[in-house]
């Protein structure tokens, strides 16, 4: 038995619900479940722009919410705030901008945030409000879940949860590994060559 074989995998494949960056067609996928609130998150946050830099066109990257609300008080709005930017196609720009003032997430935060992104600042307080996103949330939550997601950041390599260190060499390293062997996620057939 491999150790693919006894690794957890994705219970939601990656699609058009996801935030994605990076080619469709890339032989690389990497999903992270994560929470900005957690400061292994914010540690991890610059460490993938240097694996997304390094891997450029050969790298998929998504980001999936997995809040621990019982650490992290303010996570769960963090989420529905990056998700209520979302759609204003802001996704990508409020979560980095989460990651880069973690300590300052406060709802009012929130709310100046979505101002410096040029958002619908009445839609954005009604939405997260509403708890409108609540939702998608607890969807990309229970996806971790199931996905054996226990905590954050977790990180998922085409599919299979990458259980090794993920600071930037070994995680380098892996995405390397699986660009090289293009192997595909569980229950696919692998790319022609």
């Amino acid at each position: 038995m491999s150790r693919r074989d006894t690794a957890a995998v994705l219970a939601l494949a990656v699609s058009e619900r996801d935030h994605i960056q990076g080619p469709a067609g890339a032989p690389v996928t990497l999903v992270e479940y994560g929470d900005y609130e957690c400061p292994h998150c914010g540690r991890a946050y610059p460490i993938i722009k240097k694996v997304r830099e390094r891997m450029g066109r050969r790298l998929r990257f998504v980001y999936r919410n997995f809040p621990l609300r019982e650490s992290h008080p303010h996570a769960q709005h963090a989420a529905e705030a990056a998700e209520a930017a979302g759609a204003q196609g802001k996704f990508w720009e409020m979560h980095d901008r989460l990651f880069e003032r973690q300590f300052a997430l406060d709802d009012e935060y929130l709310v100046e945030y979505a101002g410096d992104l040029g958002l619908d600042i009445a839609r954005f307080r009604e939405e997260l409000a509403a708890g409108v996103y609540e939702p998608r949330v607890r969807e990309d939550f229970r996806s971790g879940v199931l996905s054996g997601v226990n905590g954050t950041p977790t990180f998922f390599v085409n599919g299979v949860r990458h259980d090794d260190a993920w600071d930037f060499e070994p995680l380098a390293a892996a995405l390397e590994r699986a660009a090289v062997t293009r192997q595909p996620p569980p229950g696919t057939a692998p790319d022609p060559a």
